[in-house]
């Protein structure tokens, strides 16, 4: 049996990327300029936004039989999930849903069962240790040639890979700070992993502003972390 509602736990463009996938693998839809194929991108999704969603999802499919509706999203408001449990619970016949989210964790039980969790690859802690390695080890002008490239990109296609790569160094630059934690403790470390915290979750998004975190984290990186 097809599931029809799906939640993929990636970035907004990588999770679209990977619904546009499916409907291609699945439905053999062409996922260029098909307007049965709705990406909606949000910050925080609201209940006016989920109330937006089912909206969307009750009108018929414009060229085949088959439409898929994908909702990117930072984080989304329990009461936003609960505008979408009746929606995600029974699609209109032919829609396929998919909400996008960077952590899945904070679905609520209710619409989690509703749906099928989809993860997207993640790069392996080898990988995130040695980007993150050569961040804090370059000299001032190479990182900062390094940051200026993360935060550029001629398409939407390199934009998102280069988030994700700054990403990736992010989350290498905490596991470092916790293994330092672990060893010498240090009220700069501490600090440190709280403005980790505080900034990654900006990472998720489109716009994000790439060159000001690492710009950030760069200043306030403590030097005992290698």
């Amino acid at each position: 049996m097809r599931h029809h509602a799906f939640v993929v736990e990636a970035g907004a463009e990588e999770g679209i990327a990977i619904a546009q996938e499916w409907a291609a693998r699945e439905l053999g839809m062409q996922t260029r300029g098909n307007p049965d194929i709705v990406a909606l991108r949000h910050g925080l999704l609201s209940v006016e936004d989920a109330r937006r969603v089912t909206e969307l999802a009750a009108s018929a499919p414009f060229a085949g039989e088959s439409k898929v509706l994908i909702v990117s999203a930072s984080r989304a408001y329990h009461e936003a999930q609960n505008a979408l449990l009746k929606l995600f619970e029974e699609p209109p016949e032919g829609t396929y849903l998919f909400l996008i989210l960077p952590n899945a964790g904070g679905l609520l039980p209710t619409l989690r069962s509703r749906v099928h969790v989809l993860g997207a690859p993640a790069a392996s802690p080898a990988t995130r240790q040695a980007e993150a390695a050569a961040f804090m080890k370059a000299g001032k002008e190479a990182r900062s040639a390094l940051i200026k490239r993360l935060a550029s990109g001629k398409d939407e296609e390199t934009r998102r890979a280069n988030r994700d790569e700054a990403l990736r160094i992010v989350n290498g630059m905490e596991a470092a700070a916790y293994a330092a934690l672990k060893e010498s403790g240090g009220a700069s470390v501490t600090a440190f992993l709280s403005d980790i915290a505080t900034v990654r979750g900006y990472l998720y998004d489109r716009s994000a502003p790439v060159r000001m975190i690492l710009e950030h984290l760069s200043l306030v990186m403590p030097k005992n972390l290698l």
